[in-house]
């Protein structure tokens, strides 16, 4: 049976551990290799997305990125500009969602575009609103299923 799993998390500012990978990679892999999937899809932005993206790789499976829109680093600090275009390198495929440069609605589309193209998300979301709550209830409007790693673990990050 074929799994593809798209992700959909918070971000650095959002996050106590900040920039720090290595400790939501942890968290991910498991998870990962619990489940066995064929692909992941990413929207690979800062946080949660690069950390699954990430743990994904290490484990052998397939990754797809999902781009909001052409420059979607480019404000970026340039470690994490760096880490993303190597990161884009190593993914399977690349799909740019929406034409253009930078506008809000543009995460979204990226967001629902991947929860149209997966059978389940992996989220890691603390009940706040904002673009990771949009995405989840996104998923669950369309009877996708939604593990979410922040209730799971009960996580206090």
């Amino acid at each position: 049976m074929s799994l593809v799993v798209a992700t959909t998390g918070h971000r650095p500012k959002s996050l106590p551990t900040g920039y720090d990978l290595v400790p939501l990679i942890a968290l991910a892999k498991p998870w990962l290799a619990a489940r066995n999937p064929n692909a992941v899809i990413s929207g690979v932005a800062l946080g949660w997305d690069t950390a699954v993206a990430l743990a994904a790789l290490e484990l052998g499976i397939p990754v797809h990125a999902y781009i909001p829109f052409i420059g979607q680093a480019d404000a970026w600090p340039a470690h994490s500009h760096a880490a993303y275009q190597q990161l884009l390198l190593r993914c399977e495929s690349q799909k740019v969602v929406s034409p253009g440069g930078y506008e809000v609605w543009k995460m979204q589309a990226r967001n629902e575009a991947m929860v149209d193209d997966c059978d389940m998300v992996l989220a890691l979301w603390n009940g706040e609103k904002g673009g990771t709550g949009n995405c989840v209830r996104y998923a669950e409007k369309q009877g996708k299923t939604v593990e979410n790693i922040w209730e799971i673990y009960d996580l206090d990050l």
